[in-house]
């Protein structure tokens, strides 16, 4: 009976051989770099030196302007500016979108952006600062940094401008790195208390997606009753999406046999792994291209053709797919499992 039990084993893990080895794109195990290898590994997770800025963003143009006034100069009369794609968002007195950086703490509150990431994050100073119509002056208030300088708080977040918006009304900080987002006049992120107040949806993400042989107006369609579909992209073709539209990418630092997660800590904050699915709630894609694998925390993760998948923070609208060649290795996945070609993002 045990011998039985040996053979069926053994049978199993050459099916799964079979499944995962064969495509010839699985790298062995001493292809995969370790996780905590420093910055090298760091930038290839997409977050920079830790603050959410891609390599080659920190260009030493914190002291440009945005919107006509300098990076580093008081904040002013703060006002509610809506700005499209992001909501509601809290800018500066010369129009400047204001941030928040995750990394930090509002109680107590503390600044944890220093050196080049206030190059690229320029903090606003406390002196100065008001409240107009729309936000509470009460909760206003500063932080002491660490060279001694006085930070803008809201709702005891510290408060950034960033160096790559140089119009008044831009928010090209949004959701950089994962972890930077313009504020919303009570403190939170601006586009969480957009979606919020259009039920979690969005009309129209301009990447000319659709369910399946979609339409390719420019918009798309979601399936409720989905968690795993096919979406069509006029640049990458048919990738795969989760139940929420979110775009789905594969990291080749990870192994597909064997099965390998090695994006953990601060990666798998900005890169996060995708959920299981219920195979008969999956549409485009053969069900035996679904799996699973146990990741280093014993969680499990969606795997596509063997290669664990991951959403990327960086999208902040349903089907985009900015995370796409992201360094270099993070890729949007095909209905076949493989990764959509370079030449295409």
């Amino acid at each position: 009976m045990r011998r039985v039990t040996t053979v069926g084993s053994v049978a199993a893990v050459l099916m799964l051989t079979a499944a995962c080895g064969g495509g010839g794109e699985a790298r062995g195990g001493n292809s995969v770099q370790p996780v905590g290898a420093g910055k090298a590994l760091a930038d290839a997770y997409g977050s920079g030196s830790g603050y959410g800025a891609a390599p080659g963003e920190l260009s030493g143009s914190g002291a440009g302007s945005a919107a006509g006034g300098g990076q580093a100069g008081p904040a002013g009369q703060l006002a509610v500016r809506e700005i499209a794609s992001v909501g509601s968002v809290v800018t500066d007195g010369a129009g400047a979108a204001l941030y928040r950086f995750e990394k930090d703490t509002p109680q107590p509150p503390k600044s944890n952006c220093d050196g080049d990431c206030a190059t690229a994050w320029p903090p606003v100073p406390a002196a100065d600062a008001a409240a107009s119509a729309g936000i509470d002056a009460a909760l206003l208030g500063e932080v002491t940094r660490s060279d001694g300088t006085r930070q803008l708080t809201l709702a005891g977040w510290p408060v950034y401008r960033y160096a790559k918006d140089t119009r008044a009304g831009e928010a090209n900080g949004e959701g950089v790195g994962g972890t930077w987002h313009a504020l919303a006049p009570d403190g939170k992120k601006a586009v969480d208390k957009k979606q919020q107040a259009g039920g979690g949806g969005q009309s129209g993400t301009g990447m000319g997606m659709g369910m399946g042989g979609g339409s390719g107006s420019g918009g798309y369609s979601r399936n409720p009753d989905k968690e795993l579909s096919v979406a069509v992209n006029e640049k990458l073709g048919r990738i795969l999406v989760d139940g929420q539209w979110r775009t789905l990418y594969r990291f080749d630092k990870d192994s597909a046999w064997p099965m390998k997660a090695t994006c953990v800590g601060a990666c798998a904050e900005t890169w996060k792994p995708a959920a299981p699915v219920d195979k008969s709630k999956a549409s485009g894609i053969r069900p035996e291209l679904i799996g699973t694998v146990k990741r280093p925390d014993g969680s499990e993760q969606l795997t596509i053709d063997c290669w664990p998948v991951y959403t990327f923070t960086g999208d902040t609208e349903p089907g985009q797919t900015t995370g796409h060649n992201k360094q270099g290795l993070w890729f949007t996945v095909t209905e076949t499992g493989k990764k959509a070609p370079v030449s295409a993002g």
